[in-house]
């Protein structure tokens, strides 16, 4: 497990709390050899993010869409810049450039692409680790909604288990670094049967 991609707020006016806590994972993904994938935006908790993971020596990566380029917000820093046709190629491009995904606290995009991500696990589209990163019970509001779905059977409760929920970016990090070393002993399993077999 190499990359992590981050979902997270282009917004200027939130809290600064939230920038810190971004600064503070991508300071931690470049210190522990993680890729950043992210949405290439430069202003915002994306920009703490990417300065940050840069500042500590780590690689960055930004997928963002040409409207964007156009508004002047792409981050031209980056250590590889993908400009897509629109949001849609951006989302498949942050999904399959990823090991893990981190969800920082976000608006409507950050909603929408890590719940794309969560449908995407639970029908059994890939097995990637997903984590809401709880700065400031942020998440709290929506984890309770999951909940009150699951009470009112519009979702399995089988859905828990498919993301975890970190309070600080210290848990963050041990939670991808214990899915990657599960990842390691699973990909070590089955090289090992296929070498029993040849």
């Amino acid at each position: 497990m190499t990359s992590v991609t981050v979902y997270c707020s282009s917004s200027r006016h939130v809290p600064v709390k939230y920038f810190e806590a971004a600064a503070e994972l991508g300071t931690a993904l470049a210190k522990s050899h993680f890729h950043l994938i992210y949405g290439g935006n430069r202003v915002g908790c994306m920009g703490a993010l990417a300065d940050a993971a840069r500042a500590a020596g780590g690689k960055v990566i930004g997928i963002t869409p040409q409207l964007l380029v156009d508004q002047g917000i792409a981050d031209e820093f980056c250590d590889e810049f993908i400009v897509t046709s629109g949001m849609r190629e951006r989302k498949a491009l942050l999904e399959e450039r990823g090991d893990a995904f981190v969800a920082l606290p976000g608006g409507l995009g950050t909603f929408e692409e890590i719940f794309e991500i969560l449908v995407a696990k639970v029908l059994g589209y890939h097995e990637k680790p997903i984590i809401f990163l709880n700065v400031s019970n942020y998440y709290d509001p929506l984890l309770a909604m999951l909940d009150h779905g699951i009470e009112q059977r519009f979702m399995k409760p089988s859905i828990r288990e498919a993301f975890s929920v970190a309070e600080t970016v210290n848990q963050a990090m041990e939670m991808l670094h214990d899915a990657g070393a599960r990842h390691s002993l699973k990909h070590d399993a089955r090289a090992s049967d296929a070498s029993a077999m040849e």
